[in-house]
């Protein structure tokens, strides 16, 4: 069982930035791909970010989402069990319950969350 803790949510004027930071417990880190999705009110999760396990410290394939290309870079440090989600020129409508995910084989794993709030 792998367990996924997600931090660095808050409050954020449009136009600002936030990062956010998930840490996986075990000791296979290096063999998942890590993703970030997120959830806003009435909407269904969709899915952010992800990069490829790479298997180096600071390796990986990222691809994004349309609507935060150029805005959000999604890295990981399989030194530390850790994928963070830098998110730039933040809007409104990003607004959402950001989610970390690992997957490795069949498993699938989710963290439990933290809120993203972008308004003046």
């Amino acid at each position: 069982q792998v367990q996924l803790v997600e931090s660095g949510g808050g409050l954020v004027q449009p136009g600002g930035s936030l990062r956010l930071s998930c840490v996986a417990s075990g000791s296979i880190f290096r063999l998942y791909a890590m993703g970030w999705y997120r959830q806003a009110p009435g909407k269904q999760r969709e899915l952010v970010a992800f990069i490829t396990s790479g298997g180096t410290t600071s390796g990986g394939t990222a691809n994004y989402a349309d609507s935060v290309k150029g805005r959000f870079t999604i890295s990981r440090d399989n030194a530390k069990n850790t994928a963070y989600l830098q998110m730039n020129s933040l809007k409104p409508e990003d607004t959402a319950v950001y989610y970390c995910n690992a997957a490795v084989a069949t498993m699938i794993y989710w963290g439990q969350g933290t809120q993203v709030t972008v308004s003046s």
